[in-house]
């Protein structure tokens, strides 16, 4: 009888296990499904699309290329302080700052994608227009004319301009020290043929002067004041006293300008206030640009006083000045085209939204 008793138990036991674990399958084979429902709902599948846009957003992020200046510019300083990069970073960008020799070679790679922002003077741009180059005119600077100059050698018996007839002038094509020194034989009733034009970017001009190959060189800052504490040349003239009658530009090309307003908005403030900043600190801009300039603190308190620190608003007084340059340029036989300038001008109302305002209230 106990025999039976057992047995019953036993069975009891392993229909009921049989049951639980039946129960048990079922139950997980619903949990399976409707989770799997659930991960492919139009709902989940939007949420984790977004999910990763935000991280894609964060990892990947745009580089804006802006060049390197090694003068005592507001730019440099928009550099070393590092505000534009904090301003640019939550758009997701990346800014690197790219060194070129001068102008020319900036706007050469700003045409091949090298570069998304050039600082330049007057002439490089019209030259790369000339060129076919979409350029893109994005804000005007001072002329800071003091800071170029045409150098002679320290022991030199040149005494002006008009001495300079049949020597050896070194500048960097395009250039604003080529502009400068057609005025500068302009006003003493020269020509340009009347020099023999020696065409070397700044670092190659620079050992050509100092060996003295070149009889003069007209070059900016800083390369002036290190010639002349070195004693190798001194300061026949400089582009104030209205020598210089045009602006310093900023600029990009046609296809980061249609892609990238939010970020040359953001460019243009943090410039802007770099331009105050630089404007009324010149003990600290100098402790600032000391490294970047090879110059020391002194010298460049000094030297601070050639620069405006003033972005200027795009006018049409502005426009046709570098409309003038442009057919000089053109009627000198050295470019192949007459440019019209305007065709790399925005319209007022595109200015208005990328300018800063009090930038715009100077009109």
């Amino acid at each position: 009888m106990q025999y039976f008793k057992n047995r019953f138990e036993f069975w009891k036991c392993r229909r009921m296990t049989r049951r639980r674990a039946l129960f048990a399958f079922g139950y997980s084979l619903v949990l399976s499904t409707t989770l799997f429902s659930c991960s492919h709902s139009p709902n989940n599948t939007q949420q984790q699309s977004a999910s990763s846009n935000v991280a894609s957003k964060n990892t990947t992020n745009k580089v804006i290329r802006i060049v390197r200046s090694k003068q005592l510019t507001a730019l440099a300083v928009l550099e070393q302080k590092h505000l534009l990069e904090k301003r640019l970073e939550p758009l997701g960008y990346k800014v690197e700052w790219p060194e070129f020799a001068a102008g020319p070679q900036q706007l050469e790679a700003l045409n091949a994608g090298a570069l998304d922002i050039a600082s330049t003077a007057e002439s490089p741009p019209i030259f790369s227009q000339a060129a076919g180059t979409p350029l893109v005119y994005l804000a005007a600077n001072s002329s800071d004319g003091k800071a170029v100059s045409l150098l002679v050698p320290a022991n030199s018996t040149v005494k002006n301009a008009r001495d300079l007839k049949g020597k050896k002038v070194a500048f960097q094509k395009a250039s604003i020290g080529h502009y400068l020194l057609v005025r500068a034989l302009e006003k003493e009733g020269l020509k340009l043929t009347d020099v023999e034009s020696v065409s070397l970017p700044p670092p190659d001009a620079n050992v050509a002067f100092s060996q003295g190959k070149v009889d003069a060189w007209f070059i900016w800052e800083p390369f002036v004041t290190r010639n002349v504490q070195q004693k190798i040349g001194r300061v026949l003239l400089d582009g104030g006293n209205g020598l210089r009658d045009t602006n310093n530009f900023y600029s990009t090309n046609r296809k980061f300008y249609q892609e990238n307003p939010e970020a040359i908005k953001i460019f243009l403030e943090e410039l802007q206030k770099a331009q105050k900043w630089s404007k009324n600190n010149p003990k600290e801009i100098a402790q600032l640009l000391a490294q970047a300039t090879q110059l020391d603190p002194p010298t460049l308190e000094i030297m601070h006083s050639k620069y405006d620190f003033t972005l200027i608003p795009i006018t049409e007084q502005i426009i046709n000045k570098q409309q003038e340059v442009a057919d000089k340029w053109y009627g000198l036989g050295l470019i192949p085209k007459k440019v019209n300038v305007r065709d790399g001008f925005l319209t007022p109302e595109q200015y208005a939204e990328i300018t800063p305002q009090e930038v715009l209230a100077k009109k």
